[in-house]
């Protein structure tokens, strides 16, 4: 079970999802705001602005609200906006990149390095963590045995760098250039998408045993619950059996 995947990160909350739909909305709002200010309000020519929507439309992000959302980002609503990427070391010796949004990062800055202060783990200078990551597209499936080879056989057509066939889902890695190309080749297939993002893959993966897990899944469920924060990446590897025995906190 890698760390790498953002469903992985938060698969652990076991139906905490539901209820912050509401956040999740907000961070995806944001992503589209800040690509669309970026580089424009067109996802044709905005390859970030297409990714987040179509992140958004995945989550049931309703129409209108990603509307609202490029409307904004093409104004001067989001000139306060500020993306800062914070490096930080967890419980067992993992790696964390945590992405963030602020119009406030002297708040935003308090406030992650409480959380890794009290959850273990500690904010390092920028470079000490990323230098083993690099930036990927990822594209989660619902796993479907029954085109399995052509689901693999697409995405490397399309130019997928790694798949990972766990947890019954299919997990593609790809340049973040080339997302849309492989998933509207893989939706010729009629799989079903239950998540399209641009993460972090790390080079050195850390296995955990199940303390230093619940403790650096506590750490990660209490950074996204964090505002100001977009996405989490981490290195950590754990085996289904040991996190299958782990009893999260509410």
């Amino acid at each position: 079970m890698a760390g790498h995947s953002k469903f992985k990160n938060i698969m652990f909350r076991k139906g905490a999802q539901d209820k912050k739909r509401a956040k999740i909305f907000a961070k995806l709002g944001r992503e589209i705001q800040v690509a669309s200010k970026q580089g424009g309000s067109d996802p044709d020519s905005n390859h970030r602005l297409r990714t987040a929507i179509d992140a958004a439309k995945v989550a049931n992000v309703p129409k209108d609200n990603i509307e609202r959302a490029i409307k904004k980002g093409s104004s001067n609503e989001t000139n306060n906006l500020e993306e800062i990427k914070y490096e930080g070391f967890g419980p067992g010796g993992t790696s964390l990149i945590v992405e963030t949004m602020t119009d406030n990062k002297n708040r935003t800055v308090s406030e992650i390095r409480q959380i890794f202060s009290k959850n273990g783990g500690s904010i390092v200078e920028n470079g000490s963590v990323s230098h083993n990551f690099k930036r990927k597209g990822e594209l989660i499936y619902k796993a479907d045995k029954t085109i399995e080879n052509k689901v693999f056989d697409s995405a490397v057509e399309a130019g997928a760098d790694d798949i990972i066939n766990e947890d019954e889902n299919y997990t593609i890695y790809c340049d973040p250039n080339k997302i849309i190309s492989i998933k509207e080749k893989i939706s010729e297939l009629s799989i079903e998408l239950i998540s399209v993002s641009l993460t972090w893959i790390s080079s050195n993966r850390i296995n955990i045993n199940k303390e230093n897990g619940k403790k650096l899944f506590n750490l990660i469920n209490q950074l996204e619950d964090n505002e100001d924060v977009q996405n989490i990446s981490s290195n950590y590897d754990i085996s289904k059996k040991v996190f299958d025995t782990i009893e999260f906190d509410n």
